[in-house]
């Protein structure tokens, strides 16, 4: 078999929660792994991997889809944000994502809070 490229968070989420169903219905790890390896066109081991994280986890969360969003900054910002990324060893598109759901899950109306 070709090795191919990782999947992304969402169809791992889908494969995981798919070996989860099969477990669910009474199939064994082995007949779960043979039907996965089939359906994903994956190799059996690969395969069983899934299955050992629905075995030790369950159905996961499938994450929502992230689009591009484009935004104009002053350039200040731009670096405070490249710059704590940087430092917290995060994405850029992680730290605007949390900074936007804490700011937009704020209780004052959407008011901006006084930072410390």
């Amino acid at each position: 078999m070709v090795r191919g490229d990782r999947v992304d968070s969402i169809e791992y989420a889908r494969r995981v929660n798919a070996a989860a169903d099969l477990l669910a219905v009474e199939a064994s790890g082995a007949e779960a792994a043979r039907v996965l390896a089939a359906r994903f066109s994956v190799s059996v081991r690969q395969a069983h991997r899934y299955v050992e994280q629905a075995v030790a986890q369950g159905r996961v969360a499938v994450p929502e889809a992230s689009v591009v969003f484009t935004v104009k900054l002053p350039g200040s910002l731009a670096e405070q944000v490249r710059a704590h990324a940087r430092a917290s060893e995060a994405t850029l598109s992680s730290v605007v994502a949390a900074a936007l759901a804490d700011y937009l899950g704020d209780d004052s109306g959407g008011q901006r809070r006084a930072r410390p």
